[in-house]
C-alpha cells in the first residue's frame, strides 16, 4: 500500500518556490513518484486548490534530492515540473532557481556535513547531466538564511548561494548547438537553438515584430506570436533531437534584444506558453552563453578569452551571470558560468497525498476485488485522454448521465491529456483491475498511436474491452470564407496556391485529422501545404473559423456545430457511404479517391485482468444505455451513431485495426511518429 503521509519541506529557491523531498520520501517507482507529486501540487485543478501549487508553472515545481553515487559529486538533484491544470510530470528540463534551495536543503537533512562559514557541495543534475558546486552560507556549521544578497523578483535580502555551473553545455542534447548550426533559417526567420543549461530556441525580438521589452502580460496577450512561437518551437524541437516536445516543456523560447550596454541583453522566457514573469537561471546561462559566443541571434560584441560579468535583463530587474571563456580549437568556448541566488525554507512538516491521484496496482488490492453482482460499490470513474469541451468529452458525459442509474452508482468523467490519449490510457492499464476505473478509447489511443509511437501500454493485452459506442464519419470541410464549393475546386485551389497560403488544421501530430491531411497530400502529391497543430479537435477547428488555416479532416462529430452555424462548409465525406443529413455531398471514394474510409469510433475499455463477471455487467449497462432513444437521438444530434457490441466483438475490431492502420501508414510512407513530426513544414 503506497504511503499517503510523506514528510516535505516547502521552500522559496531563487525566484520559484515548490516541495523538496528526499527521494526516500517517495514512492520507489517512477510512475507512483510521479502520481504523488501530482497530488502534492495538485496539478488536476488549474487553480492548484488542493496542493501546494500556486496557480503558476514557477509555482508547480519540486526538487528530489538524494546522496550521489557518481565520482566527485556528493548529491543527485532531479527537478520535475508538474502540470498546471492536467494530471502530468515532465522531468526532461532543470530548474537552476530550484536548484539553489538543494545544498541548503540537504545539509538541514543531514545529507551533507556543514562547514563552518561556508559549505561548498557538487550537485549532479539527473535530468540534464550537467554538474554544479553550490557554496551555502554556514556560519556554526548551521545553515543561515539571512543576509544582504538582493535577487530581481523576490523581496527583502537574504544570504547569498553561489552557484557555479561546471558541465552544462550539451548536457541535455550533446551538442551547444544541437542542430549543427549557430544560427537556422526557418520560415524567413533566423533562430538560435542552443542546449546551455537548458535546451533553449532564441530568436530576435525585432523579427517577430515586438521590441523585446513587452511586459509579460502584454506578450501572452498576443495570441498570434505565442502561436507561432509554439509552431517554431514544436518544428525546432524535433531538429534538435528532442522527438515531439508538443507535451515537453523543451526546448524553452527565448525573444532576446540589445541591453542598455554592451555586457547586457534583454530577455523574455517563455515556460514555455507564457513568458516568465522574471527569467528561470537555466535560462539566463543559456541566453548568456549565446551572448557571448559568436555567430548567434544574441551575439554581441567579440569577447577573448577571460572571465566577463554580462548581465540577463527580464521583466522584473536582471540576472549577473559570470561567465568565462576559453580558447578551444581556434575558437572560443564558454567554460563555466557562476551567478548568485537565494533561497528560504517556508516551513516542514508532513504532507497528506490524496488518494484520487493514484491508480491502485497492489495485488492485495486487486485480490480484493468486489464480485458482481456487489460491483460497483464505489464511485466508477471513466477517463477521457482528451480535453473538456471536445467531441470525446462530451460523448463520454452523454453516456455517463445514464450510465450511473444503470449501474446504480456514481459514475464521473475525468480528463487526462496528452500524448494523443497515452497518458490516459497508460493511467486506466497501470489502475485496479475492478472495474471502477474504465478508458473512453478511441482510435487514437487503440488504433493510430500504437502504429506510429512507442507506448508504455499494449493495446490488446493491457485491456479488457467493454464494448463499443459508436462511430462518427470523417468529413473534408472548409472554411465558409474560402472560395471553393466542391472537391474539383478545392483541389485545383490547394494545387495552384503558393506555398504556405493554403494550410490544414490538426488536432496534433499523429491524430487522425493529421494523418488524413497528410495522406490527402500525398495522395495528390501536392506540395508546399503545411499543417498547423492544436491541442485538439476543438481548438483546431476554431482556430479554422478564425482564418488561421483553410481545410481539415475533423470527424462529423467535433465539426457538426460550426457546420450547423455556417461557418464551415462540407465538401466531401472520408467514410465508406453518404451522410443521411447531406445526402448531396459525396464520399470521396466517389470522386475518385481511394483509401479514404476512415471513420473514427470510440469505445470503453477496462483494465486487463478485470473478471469477465465485471465486464459483462458493464457491457450490459452500456448496451442498454446506447439502446436508450434520448441517448440514440442526441448521439445522432451531435453527429455520431451508436454502435453496440460484445467485449470480444471490440477486442477483434481493435485488432482489425492496428492491421488496417500499419497498412495504411506503410502505403503512405507516413512512418513512425518523429518522422511525421519532421515533415512538417511552417506556414
Amino acid at each position: 500500500m503506497l504511503k499517503r503521509n510523506i514528510p516535505c519541506v516547502l521552500m522559496r529557491a531563487g525566484t520559484s518556490r515548490g516541495p523538496f523531498f528526499l527521494r526516500e520520501w517517495l514512492p520507489p517507482g517512477d510512475q507512483e513518484r510521479d502520481q504523488a507529486l501530482i497530488g502534492a501540487i495538485g496539478a488536476s485543478d488549474p487553480l492548484q486548490l488542493d496542493g501546494l501549487g500556486g496557480n503558476s508553472t514557477l509555482n508547480s515545481k519540486v526538487a528530489i534530492v538524494s546522496r550521489s553515487t557518481r565520482p566527485g559529486c556528493d548529491l543527485d538533484y532531479l527537478f520535475a515540473q508538474v502540470g498546471v491544470g492536467h494530471q502530468s510530470v515532465d522531468t526532461r528540463p532543470n530548474c537552476g532557481n530550484m536548484l539553489a534551495g538543494v545544498a541548503p536543503f540537504a545539509i538541514e537533512q543531514g545529507l551533507i556535513q556543514a562547514q563552518d562559514g561556508t559549505t561548498t557541495v557538487r550537485i549532479y543534475n539527473v535530468n540534464t547531466g550537467a554538474t554544479i558546486e553550490s557554496t551555502v552560507c554556514t556560519p556554526g556549521r548551521q545553515v543561515s538564511y539571512e543576509g544582504d544578497a538582493r535577487i530581481d523578483g523576490v523581496p527583502g535580502t537574504a544570504a547569498p548561494i553561489l552557484l557555479n555551473f561546471l558541465d552544462a553545455w550539451g548536457a541535455v542534447t550533446g551538442k551547444v548547438f544541437p542542430t549543427g548550426q549557430r544560427i537556422d533559417v526557418v520560415d524567413g526567420l533566423e533562430v538560435t537553438c542552443i542546449d546551455a543549461a537548458m535546451p533553449l530556441m532564441i530568436l530576435r525580438a525585432s523579427d517577430l515584430g515586438v521590441t523585446g521589452r513587452e511586459r509579460p502580460a502584454e506578450l501572452d496577450a498576443n495570441t498570434a506570436l505565442l502561436e507561432r512561437i509554439e509552431k517554431l518551437r514544436i518544428l525546432m524541437g524535433a531538429r534538435m533531437g528532442l522527438g515531439d516536445v508538443t507535451h515537453s516543456v523543451i526546448p524553452k523560447p527565448v525573444l532576446v534584444s540589445p541591453g542598455d550596454h554592451p555586457d547586457s541583453i534583454v530577455s523574455r522566457y517563455f515556460t514555455p506558453h507564457k513568458c516568465h514573469a522574471s527569467h528561470a537561471v537555466t535560462g539566463a546561462i543559456g541566453v548568456s552563453t549565446a551572448f557571448a559566443l559568436p555567430g548567434t541571434v544574441a551575439s554581441g560584441m567579440a569577447r577573448a578569452a577571460g572571465r566577463h560579468p554580462l548581465a540577463v535583463v527580464h521583466p522584473q530587474g536582471q540576472i549577473d551571470v559570470d561567465v568565462e571563456m576559453a580558447a578551444e580549437g581556434g575558437e572560443v568556448a564558454v567554460v563555466r558560468a557562476a551567478l548568485v541566488r537565494t533561497a528560504r525554507k517556508i516551513m516542514q512538516g508532513e504532507l497528506t497525498l490524496p488518494a484520487y491521484v493514484f491508480p491502485a496496482r497492489d495485488t492485495e488490492e486487486a485480490g480484493a476485488m468486489q464480485s458482481a453482482d456487489r460491483f460497483p460499490e464505489e464511485e466508477v470513474k471513466v477517463i477521457v485522454p482528451t480535453s473538456g469541451g471536445g467531441g470525446n468529452d462530451t460523448m463520454a458525459r452523454i453516456l455517463t448521465r445514464k450510465l450511473g442509474p444503470a449501474l446504480g452508482h456514481v459514475v464521473s468523467v475525468e480528463n487526462r491529456t496528452g500524448a494523443n490519449g497515452s497518458v490516459a490510457a497508460e493511467y486506466v492499464a497501470a489502475s485496479r483491475p475492478d472495474g471502477h476505473t474504465l478508458m473512453f478509447g478511441y482510435i487514437a489511443t487503440h488504433g493510430i498511436n500504437p502504429v506510429l509511437q512507442t507506448l508504455r501500454y499494449d493495446p490488446i493485452q493491457d485491456f479488457a474491452p467493454v464494448g463499443l459506442v459508436g462511430y462518427s464519419p470523417t468529413v473534408l470541410v472548409v472554411s465558409n470564407e474560402t472560395p471553393v464549393q466542391d472537391v474539383p475546386s478545392f483541389i485545383q485551389r490547394l494545387q495552384s496556391s503558393s506555398a504556405g497560403r493554403f494550410n490544414y488544421a490538426s488536432a496534433g501530430v499523429g491524430t487522425l485529422p493529421h494523418l488524413a491531411a497528410e495522406m490527402f497530400l500525398r495522395t495528390l502529391e501536392a506540395q508546399g501545404q503545411e499543417g498547423i497543430q492544436h491541442a485538439g479537435a476543438a481548438p483546431a477547428i476554431s482556430a479554422m473559423v478564425r482564418g488561421q488555416s483553410q481545410w481539415m479532416f475533423p470527424s462529423l462529430f467535433s465539426a457538426l456545430p460550426y457546420l450547423k452555424s455556417g461557418k464551415l462548409r462540407l465538401l466531401a465525406v472520408a467514410s465508406a457511404s453518404r451522410l443521411s443529413a447531406w445526402p448531396g455531398v459525396p464520399t470521396l471514394a466517389e470522386l475518385g479517391i481511394k483509401g479514404f474510409d476512415l471513420t473514427q469510433w470510440y469505445a470503453l475499455f477496462a483494465p486487463a485482468g478485470t473478471p469477465e463477471s465485471i465486464v459483462k455487467k458493464l457491457n450490459r449497462a452500456l448496451n442498454q444505455v446506447l439502446e436508450d432513444p434520448e441517448v440514440r437521438a442526441r448521439m445522432e444530434q451531435d453527429g455520431a451513431q451508436v454502435q453496440t457490441s460484445t467485449p470480444e466483438q471490440l477486442r477483434q475490431h481493435v485488432k482489425t485495426e492496428l492491421e488496417r492502420w500499419q497498412l495504411l501508414v506503410r502505403a503512405t510512407g507516413l512512418g513512425p511518429a518523429q518522422d511525421v513530426l519532421e515533415s512538417q513544414e511552417l506556414s
